[in-house]
């Protein structure tokens, strides 16, 4: 994570064209986005002091200066609250630079009396790399056949970027890479874990991956709506809900409900249950 802050920025000053901003294009440009100087002018700092930032040798910015950077920027909510987390992880590490936490791979036994609680409801557990940690017999019905359980480790992040399955499965399939790419932004601790990880999907995916890694999404949503076009039951419609369930050693409990009653029957019938018992449905 050494650099993100710098980084960051980077992509983000790369990515604001000149005229969302008030600028002329101008006939000699040879990026879309703003130059440094364009910036530093809009965020009243001195290019220097912006070049240190984006090549991260200074990563203690003060908060009145990431607002001046993040305003000139044109940032959205979820762009400031990652640059903001950015900056607060490297100060962090600089006073505990011994402290690398490693990635979670155990899950505690009251959030697997939890999965097995939502009997139903299809959940699951993820790490922040997207280790498929846990998950209930709903979810191996619903996730199984589509080939996201494969393997000894499923990962989600793996399966939807790297297997060809996941395209066929998943309608909005690239939102989905999206969502992914930024989990893995939004999460990222100290150590080395998560860089090692999209090196390896930087070799295997390319340009599908890569592209996404440096754009660096973070528009990261807690709630939403899922389409899975499952083998068995058709097109499945499922509101999600994430919870977080620790802060130092991040893992997600990811619950899946139906959106609508097509989809409920559809459950239903997945799990061999008669159609038309209590359940709950999103509205």
């Amino acid at each position: 994570m050494d650099g993100e802050l710098g980084a960051f920025l980077r992509s983000r000053r790369e990515a604001r064209r000149p005229a969302e901003v008030g600028l002329a294009e101008g006939p000699r440009r040879r990026t879309p986005g703003l130059r440094r100087a364009e910036l530093a002018t809009l965020a009243q700092v001195s290019v220097e002091y912006l070049t240190r930032l984006e090549q991260g040798r200074d990563t203690r910015p003060s908060p009145e200066i990431l607002a001046a950077l993040a305003d000139a920027l044109l940032l959205d909510s979820a762009d400031r609250e990652h640059l903001r987390q950015l900056a607060s992880a490297q100060h962090a590490r600089q006073l505990c630079s011994g402290d690398r936490p490693s990635v979670s791979r155990t899950v505690r036994p009251t959030v697997r009396s939890m999965l097995d609680a939502l009997r139903d409801t299809p959940a699951y557990v993820l790490n922040r790399l997207g280790d498929v940690l846990a998950w209930n017999e709903p979810f191996d019905l619903l996730a199984r056949p589509i080939g996201l359980l494969d393997g000894p480790r499923p990962n989600l992040t793996w399966f939807v970027l790297t297997d060809e399955r996941a395209r066929e499965h998943y309608p909005q399939w690239s939102a989905l890479a999206d969502q992914q790419v930024a989990d893995l932004h939004l999460l990222r601790r100290g150590d080395s874990a998560t860089d090692v990880f999209a090196e390896r999907l930087a070799r295997t995916v390319g340009a599908p991956f890569t592209d996404r890694w440096q754009r660096r999404p973070v528009g990261v949503t807690r709630t939403g709506l899922l389409t899975v076009h499952h083998p068995t039951v058709g097109l499945l419609s499922l509101n999600y809900e994430t919870l977080e369930l620790a802060e130092a050693d991040p893992q997600r409990l990811v619950v899946h409900l139906p959106a609508d009653t097509a989809t409920a029957t559809a459950l239903d019938r997945l799990a061999g249950r008669r159609p038309g018992h209590l359940r709950a449905v999103a509205g």
